[in-house]
């Protein structure tokens, strides 16, 4: 016995066609007309449009911070994935100082295993550096399918690395079959700019931006970038914000180089402006890299419409606004940084994106679903609609409209920094493997039935051949 869904509009990266799709098991079996088989469940999906699964490349779920962590865990964030059309997301395992990649990777496990909606895999963000640790970047692409690794040119004494450990990790990962994800500011030029605005007395929310400008940001592109280069290694940089960052991913790739970068929706659709919320309301924005000037959202949409920019993530890291945010009450440098938006990644996009005619569909499907799948090794398992594929799809109500607040959402977290905002469209539907997980808007499942992604190693593109 099968699931039928007859009637909708198929959308991949490529292409937008009437047809129906039939499930079994956890599998896509068949796409055309009249593919019904007896016994099969047909569900009427007529004027809906059908998407591969949402693939969300950058959350931060269980995220110790200090004294706390994360007000989403993976069972909380999880449901507000899959509610918003997301089937997949990859999360950020983190090596804390003194620890071994294995025992980072084991402490995600343990907060993920049985506890997730969707579908997860991991990227490793590296901490600390020496011969062991690179020895285990090779046994974690063979053994435990992570292909993936993330490093920090920010967050001095905490999370940054120097350029000599970002180099090795480069090279190593060119030689095992990784992707290295880095967060692209300068880390050194932060911590002076913000001891000296404290210092001055400038401590409120608004002063947040102004200690990480994006000179910093665009600096450090064009320095890892070039790190890359030297190792002939591919990169992926994470949340680009600003035009300086944009101009070095396409003077690179221009170049040749093997370079891909994400943006978030964040940076499409707000700006520096919300610092100036009133009273300390503009720590809800205090993420890093910061929200920009307006002038370089066009500049964004301009990436993704030329496929400069590869893939649009959420960057979720949610703080409630009471109780976590409000540390940094008289120092906007204790604020934790950070915020909410894994559920409404598809709803935005397809709102400001396709419904405004700066993305096209497929533009839309290959940002959030199919480019990740290609470059964190999940395709074409996940990442598209197709015979063999796994039967991850969202069934889009393109007529629904609603409005965001905190209330509707599902976060668990006490605000939105797009409360207010218009969405056009709605995942009606969300199947999870070939289940039926989201059925007219409402979570259908009562246990969560996600599993770990084991991914295949990165496949090199330009430079240095297949590995």
């Amino acid at each position: 016995m099968g699931i039928v869904l007859n009637g909708g509009t198929i959308v991949t990266a490529v292409d937008v066609y009437q047809a129906d799709v039939r499930i079994e098991g956890e599998k896509i079996v068949a796409i055309g007309h009249e593919i019904k088989q007896p016994d099969d469940q047909v569900i009427n999906v007529d004027g809906s449009l059908i998407f591969p699964g949402g693939i969300d490349p950058h959350t931060h779920f269980d995220l110790p911070m200090g004294t706390f962590s994360t007000s989403d865990d993976f069972l909380s964030g999880s449901k507000a994935a899959v509610l918003g059309g997301t089937t997949t997301i990859l999360d950020f395992a983190t090596q804390f100082k003194g620890e071994t990649l294995k025992l980072g990777l084991e402490n995600w496990h343990l907060k993920a295993d049985g506890k997730c909606y969707v579908d997860y895999g991991f990227h490793m963000a590296i901490t600390d550096w020496n011969d062991q640790v690179a020895q285990e970047m090779i046994d974690l692409v063979r053994d435990e399918g992570v292909p993936s690794f993330k490093l920090y040119m920010a967050y001095k004494n905490i999370l940054q690395v120097d350029d000599g450990i970002l180099l090795q990790a480069l090279r190593q990962a060119g030689e095992c079959g990784a992707l290295v994800c880095v967060h692209c500011e300068n880390g050194d030029v932060i911590d002076y700019l913000v001891k000296e605005a404290r210092a001055q007395g400038q401590t409120a929310p608004y002063f947040h931006p102004l200690t990480r400008p994006p000179e910093a940001e665009e600096e450090a592109t064009n320095r890892v970038i070039t790190l890359a280069q030297i190792a002939d290694a591919p990169l992926y940089i994470v949340h680009l914000t600003c035009s300086g960052a944009l101009r070095a991913v396409v003077k690179a790739k221009l170049k040749g180089l093997e370079v891909y970068a994400e943006t978030c929706p964040q940076y499409l659709l707000l700006d520096d402006r919300y610092y100036r919320s009133e009273g300390f309301n503009g720590a809800k924005y205090v993420i890093s890299p910061p929200l920009r000037s307006v002038r370089h959202q066009e500049r964004l949409w301009s990436g993704l419409q030329s496929g400069t920019l590869d893939t649009v993530a959420t960057d979720h890291c949610a703080f409630n606004y009471q109780g976590q945010k409000d540390l940094g009450l008289g120092d906007f440098s204790k604020i934790p940084s950070g915020a909410p938006g894994v559920e409404t990644r598809l709803g935005l996009l397809y709102t400001y994106g396709v419904m405004t005619g700066k993305l096209s569909l497929n533009e839309f499907v290959a940002l959030t679903s199919t480019n990740a799948a290609k470059l964190f090794g999940l395709f074409p398992r996940k990442g598209t609609i197709a015979p063999g594929s796994d039967a991850d799809l969202v069934v889009w109500d393109p007529l629904a409209s609603s409005t965001i607040t905190v209330e509707t959402l599902h976060q668990q977290v006490d605000y939105t920094p797009y409360e207010g905002f218009n969405q056009q469209g709605q995942a009606k539907h969300v199947f999870l493997r070939g289940q039926q997980v989201v059925k007219d808007g409402q979570l259908l499942v009562t246990k969560p039935s996600g599993t770990y992604l084991s991914r295949k190693p990165f496949l090199k593109r330009k430079v240095g051949g297949n590995v």
